[in-house]
Order: C-alpha cells, then sequence, then structure tokens
C-alpha cells in the first residue's frame, strides 16, 4: 500500500525510500556510488552518449545541477570562468548564471537565468528540500529581474552565449533514465545542448569537430 501510494504521488525513489521508512519498513530502491562496478555499464553508456553529442556540449548531473561526466565542446560554456568554479564537483547551474562564470557572457541572462530558476522552484514545490531551497537564493542574487519579451524561438528559451568565435545561440534537450531501479541512477539526467542556428553548427563544428 505504501509503494502503490508513493507512486501515485509520483515521488522519486528517494523519497519512496523515505516514506516506507517512515512507514516502519525498510527502503525497497538501492543506492549505488556511481564508481561501484553494478554500475560500469551505465558510465560506459554515458561516454558513448556524450562522446556521440560531439562537436556539441553535453554533460552528466546530478540533482541540481552537479556534473559527473561532459564531454570536450563543454569548453564553449567554460571559456573565461574563475578557476574555483571548475573545481570539482562542478555545478553547471553556478556556473550559468554566476558572475565569474558563463553569466557576463550570456546575453539573455535575465530570460535564461528565470528559466534555470523557475525549473529548480518547480522542483522544490514538488519535493521541498532545505538544500535547494538555499541554492536557489544563491542564484537569485545572481539573474536580474527578468522583463517580459520575445526572446525564444517560439517553442524553447535559447542560450545566447557570447564566445571567442561569436555569438552561439543554443537550446537543451534532458534526458533520464526512465526505468531506474537505484537511486543514484534515477537522479541522473543528461543535459545536450543544440544549435539552434547554422552559424552555431558551423562555429562548433569548426572547433570540435
Amino acid at each position: 500500500m505504501v509503494v502503490r501510494l508513493a507512486e501515485t504521488l509520483g515521488l522519486s525513489l528517494r523519497e519512496r525510500n523515505a516514506l516506507l521508512m517512515a512507514a516502519g519498513y525498510a527502503p525497497l530502491f538501492p543506492e549505488s556510488s556511481l564508481d561501484d562496478e553494478a554500475l560500469r555499464p551505465v558510465r560506459e553508456a554515458l561516454g558513448r552518449v556524450l562522446e556521440g553529442h560531439m562537436p556539441y556540449p553535453a554533460v552528466a548531473v546530478r540533482p541540481y545541477g552537479e556534473v559527473v561526466a561532459a564531454n570536450d565542446a563543454l569548453a564553449v560554456l567554460t571559456e573565461g570562468a574563475a578557476s574555483w568554479l571548475l573545481e570539482p564537483p562542478v555545478n553547471v547551474l553556478r556556473l550559468a548564471v554566476h558572475p565569474a562564470g558563463m553569466g557576463p557572457r550570456v546575453e539573455n541572462l535575465e530570460e535564461w537565468g528565470r528559466h534555470i530558476i523557475d525549473s529548480l522552484r518547480a522542483q522544490l514545490l514538488r519535493s521541498p528540500d532545505p538544500s535547494l531551497d538555499e541554492f536557489l537564493s544563491e542564484l537569485e542574487t545572481y539573474v536580474p529581474p527578468a522583463a517580459p519579451g520575445s526572446d525564444h524561438l517560439g517553442f524553447a528559451v535559447p542560450l545566447r552565449l557570447r564566445s571567442s568565435d561569436g555569438e552561439l545561440r543554443l537550446i537543451t534537450t534532458l534526458t533520464s533514465f526512465a526505468t531506474a531501479v537505484d537511486v543514484t541512477l534515477a537522479e541522473l539526467h543528461l543535459e545536450a545542448f543544440l544549435p539552434a542556428d547554422e552559424q552555431t553548427a558551423r562555429i562548433l563544428r569548426a572547433r570540435f569537430g
């Protein structure tokens, strides 16, 4: 009954374990270290996907933006960032809006930053977490208030990023392991950046192709 209730509520595997423990039961879903031998096929699969996405940036992250793997094209996002922001564990969301990170190079920082913050706030509403609340408060100090505008492609908010080769316009996709029964695996997702125009594709192919 507890498991069915958790499924009906759409709880994450971590939250399902917590609910089971609160009801006096043992956790049902294991939580492995990403370095465990059991997850070696996952690490290999992520490596192939990241490499296959070249010459465009892609990164595998834990909840709230902690990077666990990335391809070489991530360099276009980290260009000019302070070294301390690039020390493991790198947080790609902090990097994206921080004034010592990508922030000064993001042409549409207000809209892009609000897109990140609104996504995190939706997560917070679904799954209250004091650490996420604190992280959100930090990110909000880096992002100016958004004014209503039309800086979008009709279907997605692009990232407009200045680079040494010219302005890049990127859109993102998120991929997760939908059938995961391990907490660590369920919490991983892959964020892949795609060119929103031919100029961006040409710049990235020339740099990383």
